[in-house]
């Protein structure tokens, strides 16, 4: 992800994250930490064959641990393996950053994207109690184990 794709990314984040959207300072405040030999992110794009952007992906990494910021798809790219492509790069980029475990936060409801991590070995380890507002739903926080395992990513 660089700078010229947040545009597309904010009209495809409102779109799927009407309520709880991340705002244009927050995505340029992650790719701020993103380029140089001190880099702590990682974003990516992902853009069907006519240019349109049609999913994203964050992840930041600080001592050991990697933390799934945000990850979307266009809803017309579901079950079409783009989430698990994504999910695959960024797991690769935590093995990269050295990271121990990647956590995520995922709504309780959202049992489609919960499916998918499920299917790369995260394993639920606790709730947040209202993280996602408004509407005070539930985060449900699961945690992949990364070095060290036979585990491929």
């Amino acid at each position: 992800m660089r700078w010229w794709d947040i545009a597309p990314v904010l009209a495809l984040e409102a779109e799927l994250f009407p309520e709880d959207a991340w705002s244009e300072g927050m995505f340029w405040s992650e790719l701020a930490h993103a380029r140089g030999p001190g880099a702590t992110r990682h974003y990516i794009v992902a853009e069907d064959a006519e240019g349109r952007l049609v999913g994203y992906a964050g992840l930041a990494a600080a001592g050991g641990l990697g933390d799934v910021q945000t990850i979307a798809a266009a809803r017309d790219q579901w079950g079409t393996g783009l989430g698990a492509r994504l999910l695959t790069d960024l797991l690769h980029h935590a093995t990269a950053f050295e990271c121990d475990e990647v956590l995520l936060e995922v709504r309780v409801d959202n049992t489609r994207a919960q499916k998918l991590y499920e299917r790369f070995g995260f394993e639920p380890i606790g709730f947040r109690r209202g993280y996602y507002q408004p509407g005070n739903v539930d985060a449900l926080v699961m945690r992949l184990t990364v070095q060290g395992t036979e585990t491929e990513i």
